[in-house]
């Protein structure tokens, strides 16, 4: 017996999220050790939840690219993964209205705190991050 077909989706894109803006732009996945190594060299802003390394790529494309890590200090594997799906939704819901076209942006697990903290706090320190990243609140 062989496995049905699985469906073509589009690999290294999240799912379109729920965005005010009908312009919001959509972010992609960074997978590149490279393109976190250059994240890691620019702007960075910590909170309670997560940490936020961004960049601007200046490479004339619009895409505003995402990536997800936890170290070990986070936790065992397990610990990891459940920290990256809750950044990645957290992602989902803020990065369309408060990313700019042609960033890059590298969410930060923190340890004991991005699985423990209340979802609607973690999305609110991500986008007080993206806002003091971009210059937009003071402090």
């Amino acid at each position: 017996m062989t496995p049905p077909e699985a469906p073509v989706s589009n690999a290294g894109t999240m799912p379109p999220a729920v965005s005010s803006r009908p312009d919001a732009i959509q972010p992609v996945i960074m997978r590149k050790r490279a393109d976190f190594l250059a994240a890691a060299r620019a702007r960075r802003c910590g909170t309670a939840g997560v940490m936020v390394q961004a960049r601007r790529r200046d490479d004339g494309s619009d895409l505003v690219r995402v990536g997800f890590t936890c170290s070990k200090k986070v936790g065992n594997a397990v610990a990891r993964n459940r920290a990256k799906r809750r950044l990645r939704e957290a992602a989902r819901a803020v990065l369309p209205d408060a990313a700019l076209p042609g960033w890059d942006y590298v969410l930060i697990g923190r340890a004991e705190a991005t699985a423990a903290r209340p979802f609607e706090r973690l999305k609110g320190d991500l986008d007080h991050a993206l806002r003091k990243l971009h210059g937009q609140t003071p402090g």
